[in-house]
């Protein structure tokens, strides 16, 4: 008969001092109270359990936890067992455990382009398919398994990218990352390890993307932009670059598409000099105004490397990306992940597995589309009646707009947003140091404001536009 105290209460490390047994306890225990490591509230082992947990008599920790009781260290009570008092705070102890974090001031309102609405997430469907995923997952879903991820997902996403996103993919070739910056990370080694030195990026984007490729010791050589999208013909002249980083579908931030005469120059770059071309579709299902924007990868699935995520249609914090590689990179890549991390936990890829394969991923998206086009039209609106003078663009997709400004504005309108209370991110921002002529402008995200503060959000953005 198995004794109950190895399966009942909670572990706890401590460490007696001299002095006897039961006032070693005792000291120990007022210790790990002065020093914040037992936190007010927290609920001790019963006297049985601590008693064979430290090899003592159980009378010494009933003792010892009586006497902490009557000195005010910790309390208890029928049913509740024993803890540490509430108004027991740490008392000294070392600097670390003194230490605390300065206080930020945070701004009431924020169009900081970057996430999507995280209110809307679907947690009663998503709910339903964790307990489906629970409830079929085989045994062996619990152990290392494919470092390309789950044959569940992996299958869910081919099927997904090929109807819905145009991407030429077998289960074989998807392999599952943690977000696009897991992703490219890995891309990055990969082409390294090809002897890549150099992966041109569009002249604005993000900068933790050049940061990571820097990482990997790769130089990012910058890309044009224009109104029609990354200015491609001028790959064939730079000489260095190995690979490019592009976001075709809807350029960010600029949120252009790239014109298709600009996408074949792009893959026959790639075809002419065995380069490869790293697709970001990091919001490619939300579009309003136009026919869908398919992927850059159909155009020739052996040249270039898509990367998706969920970050944008369900929620960053799933950490939950996925890739397809040409098929001759594809072992790499695993390796490559393989030896580095495992980062993608096996339950949350059964979980958006079953999500997608039930319609409930579709569903969700559609949603959305019509819940961030109405947000866009409501922008568009208040733009049209209280700042007829500035220009807006990059609204036919996406879940951000981009607000021109005069030229030498830009600086002075985030400050005087920020003395409004409202956060807002400029153009400027996400300008590739190696850029031509700055651009004056804001980079606004309409889909992330809870719904409670976006009429206020827009007031305050219309007070502080030119």
């Amino acid at each position: 008969m198995t004794d109950s105290w190895a399966t009942f209460g909670a572990d706890l490390h401590l460490e007696p001092h001299a002095g006897g047994l039961r006032d070693g306890l005792m000291e120990a225990l007022r210790d790990a109270v002065r020093t914040g490591r037992l936190a007010p509230g927290a609920r001790l082992p019963s006297s049985r359990a601590l008693a064979a947990d430290l090899g003592i008599a159980r009378n010494t920790v009933a003792d010892a936890y009586a006497e902490l009781v009557a000195e005010g260290w910790l309390t208890a009570r029928q049913g509740s067992g024993t803890r540490v008092a509430r108004r027991s705070e740490p008392r000294g102890g070392t600097p670390a455990a003194r230490r605390t974090l300065p206080a930020r001031r945070l701004p009431t309102y924020s169009l900081m382009p970057g996430q999507p609405d995280l209110a809307s997430f679907p947690r009663a469907a998503w709910l339903r398919a964790s307990r489906r995923a629970l409830t079929d997952a085989p045994n062996e879903a619990f152990g290392y398994g494919d470092p390309r991820g789950r044959i569940e997902l992996r299958t869910a996403i081919a099927e997904y990218l090929g109807r819905a996103r145009g991407v030429y993919a077998d289960p074989e070739r998807v392999v599952i990352c943690s977000g696009f910056i897991h992703g490219l990370r890995l891309v990055g080694s990969v082409l390294r390890n090809r002897r890549v030195r150099e992966v041109a990026v569009e002249s604005y984007g993000l900068d933790f993307h050049r940061g990571v490729l820097a990482d990997a010791g790769l130089r990012t050589p910058c890309l044009p932009l224009d109104h029609q999208g990354a200015v491609t013909d001028e790959l064939a002249g730079m000489r260095g670059v190995g690979a490019v980083l592009m976001t075709p579908a809807h350029q960010f931030p600029t949120g252009v598409p790239l014109d298709p005469d600009r996408r074949t120059a792009a893959v026959d770059w790639a075809r002419a000099t065995g380069g490869v071309i790293v697709e970001d579709d990091y919001d490619g299902e939300f579009r309003y105004d136009r026919q869908p924007v398919g992927s850059l990868q159909g155009l020739d699935p052996d040249r270039v490397v898509y990367i998706g995520t969920a970050s944008k249609s369900l929620a960053p914090g799933l950490r939950l990306g996925w890739m397809v590689p040409p098929a001759d990179m594809v072992e790499e890549v695993a390796a490559a992940k393989g030896f580095s991390d495992w980062t993608t936990g096996s339950l949350e890829q059964l979980v958006l597995a079953e999500f997608i394969a039930s319609g409930a991923y579709d569903r969700h998206v559609r949603a959305m589309r019509l819940r961030y086009r109405r947000r866009r039209d409501q922008l568009v609106a208040a733009l049209a009646e209280r700042a007829p003078d500035i220009r807006i663009s990059g609204i036919a997709a996406g879940l951000h707009a981009v607000l021109e400004l005069p030229e030498g504005t830009e600086r002075s309108v985030i400050s005087a947003a920020a003395f409004q209370g409202l956060a807002l991110e400029g153009l400027s921002f996400f300008r590739h140091p190696d850029a031509g002529r700055e651009r004056d402008a804001l980079v606004i995200s309409y889909g992330s404001p809870p719904d409670s503060a976006w009429k206020g959000t827009l007031d305050a953005l219309c007070r502080v536009l030119p």
